[in-house]
């Protein structure tokens, strides 16, 4: 055993102890969080146009502070961007995260260094928890590989600026930053197939134990990689790889394509981290949902998902949450960002602790008819009509046709498959059925002759890696939406299927 692995485990077992006590007093750890907040927001500008002064409660702050998306705090940010201080967050941030916006053009995300800990701290602490849990730590022998952006920083008034993998890269510890592949000059590779390339090339004849990315993107490198070595499997080019670390996306559509790839099972670590904050990591192993970080520095808040376009939703603290609801997750943090909306929604499976799945996107619905289809439900009618199948799928999308050449409109399904179904409609018909099940409006429709069950296109092999490419999207923490209320993606796809399912 090496020394840092067996280093790793008391410290293992303080952190876990730490962040339990954190865990079990999640309501009180918000509020402590909340009034933190509020005190220090009080002498900014946006705390002086919202009255933080009276602000002492909960329902004082609802009443005074509206929830917000990026746009309609860009004013604020926008004076930061600038170089004034004491605008959103006492001082200055030490970094703006780039990130890509649907309606906003590029995001300019602050992170300050009170939020940064934030960042950085739970990545470890995720980690340690595996540690601490499993008892397997032998990975930090090995070397560990992050597939993230360059870590190439810009300036913007004298503010380092970046995406969030690449600023994150300049905090790695240093006790991991020399057994962390691929070398900052490969990193630093802006052409994400190029950057694959000579990532596998670095890390062919390396000791790989740990590796991190977006599945998606991951997949790509493992294939790269057999396609080096003539077809062998990861297990074989990475005998002591033992732990996959992902965030992002929901596994589960990717998992028997990796477990053919890689040639065993691995154990595997979900993050929810994002732009405005490191929210969720997996805490048990194994476990439904992950453990909500309630004393680091985020308040959150939650509308349920079907009152969210109301003129007036509720808004509820953590204490109010309900088992099995879909809420909009609402974030004030103390990186200056105030019940801001981050586009993600959350359904929690336990209390005590706090714990919660990743349902979806807002944006990223289909209810062309009024059915509201989330991508918690297409994902998994997906992975109930693949059990038991050798099904291995790449990756998939959905759209609504509304406009078919003939007949009734419908549900359509691109699919990327790398071994498809011995019966395309059966296959067909369980995953249609299974949505049913978990969509009351759609499984209406349906009967309701509204529309007819569902259409797949088998796309061709790199459709959507060609498709990211040509929206300059390929790589990093780019994600293809599961859901599209319109046909941007469908029209494009379109040219590329092969094969029609109906």
């Amino acid at each position: 055993m090496g020394l840092k692995s067996l280093l790793a485990k008391p410290l293992a077992s303080f952190i876990a102890a730490r962040v339990r006590k954190a865990a079990n007093n999640g309501a009180s750890s918000q509020e402590k969080v909340f009034l933190s907040l509020i005190a220090a927001g009080r002498k900014t500008a946006f705390g002086k146009d919202h009255n933080f002064e009276k602000i002492k409660t909960y329902e004082d702050f609802k009443k005074n502070v509206p929830v917000r998306d990026y746009e309609a705090l860009k004013k604020y940010i926008e004076r930061v961007t600038q170089g004034e201080k004491d605008v959103i967050w006492p001082g200055k941030p030490i970094y703006f995260c780039k990130t890509s916006g649907t309606t906003s053009g590029t995001k300019y995300i602050p992170i300050t260094s009170d939020s940064i800990h934030n960042h950085i701290d739970s990545a470890r602490n995720a980690l340690l928890l595996y540690v601490n849990e499993t008892g397997n730590s032998d990975f930090l022998n090995g070397k560990l590989i992050f597939l993230s952006g360059s870590p190439e920083l810009q300036e913007i008034s004298g503010i380092p600026l970046g995406r969030l993998s690449g600023i994150v890269n300049h905090h790695v510890p240093g006790y991991l930053k020399r057994d962390q592949m691929p070398s900052y000059k490969t990193n630093c590779i802006e052409d994400w197939e190029l950057k694959v390339n000579k990532i596998a090339d670095e890390t062919l004849n390396q000791n790989m134990a740990l590796i991190s990315g977006i599945p998606s993107w991951v997949q790509m490198y493992f294939e790269v990689l057999q396609e080096k070595t003539k077809g062998k499997q990861i297990k074989d080019i990475f005998p002591n790889f033992s732990v996959f670390v992902y965030g992002g996306v929901n596994y589960e559509p990717y998992r028997a394509r990796f477990e053919k790839l890689i040639g065993k099972q691995v154990d595997s670590i979900e993050t929810f981290p994002a732009s405005e904050g490191f929210i969720a990591y997996q805490d048990k192993y194994p476990s439904q949902g992950l453990l909500l970080i309630t004393d680091a520095g985020i308040f959150y808040e939650f509308i349920p998902l079907d009152e969210f376009e109301e003129e007036n939703p509720s808004r509820i603290s953590l204490k109010d949450v309900e088992l099995g609801k879909n809420y909009v997750l609402i974030m004030s943090t103390n990186a200056g960002l105030w019940a801001y909306n981050i586009g993600d929604t959350v359904k929690f499976v336990s209390k005590e602790p706090y714990r919660l799945i990743v349902s979806g996107r807002v944006k990223h619905f289909i209810s062309a008819f009024g059915e509201h289809v989330i991508a918690e439900e297409v994902e998994q009618a997906l992975k109930e009509a693949a059990l038991g199948e050798a099904i291995e799928i790449a990756e998939f999308t959905v759209a609504p046709q509304v406009n078919p050449e003939q007949g009734l409109p419908y549900h359509e399904w691109f699919i990327e498959f790398k071994n498809k179904p011995k019966d395309p409609q059966k296959f067909r018909a369980k995953i249609d059925l299974a949505l049913q099940r978990r969509n009351i409006y759609y499984k209406d429709l349906i009967a309701g002759n509204v529309l007819k069950p569902l259409v797949i296109n088998c796309v061709e092999e790199d459709s959507f890696i060609n498709y990211m490419k040509s929206q300059g999207k390929l790589g990093g923490q780019n994600k293809v939406p599961r859901l599209s209320n319109d046909r941007k993606i469908a029209d494009e796809l379109s040219k590329m299927s092969n094969q029609t399912w109906s």
